[in-house]
């Protein structure tokens, strides 16, 4: 699996989803890129997540037409995602192309 973390999400819990491949926005030199052009960007990459912590991207972007699964962490903090790591990857592991889905911790 090929998964994308955009800005905000910490860049530790890649180490939790082995043995998907992990990229960043910012290592992509995606930084600058509004919400849409990044998803653009990222199904044109062939990502197949793209992990957020922007909890209004649902209202900000029409998703009906995406191929990418949009997972969005309903925090920042690593302490808190840290603790639930295991959910992270087993909601991973049952993602399926175009969902949208919101964890809370």
């Amino acid at each position: 699996m090929k998964i994308l973390f955009d800005q905000g999400v910490p860049v530790p819990l890649r180490r939790f989803l082995h043995p998907s491949s992990v990229d960043t926005a910012t290592e992509n030199g995606w930084s600058q890129l509004t919400n849409g052009s990044l998803i653009e960007s990222a199904e044109r990459e062939g990502y197949d997540v793209l992990i957020t912590t922007d909890q209004n991207l649902r209202y900000q972007q029409n998703l009906t037409h995406r191929k990418i699964a949009i997972l969005v962490l309903k925090t920042t903090s690593w302490p808190r995602i840290q603790k639930s790591v295991q959910k992270v990857a087993e909601e991973l592991q049952k993602i399926t192309p175009a969902a949208f889905l919101e964890l809370d911790f």
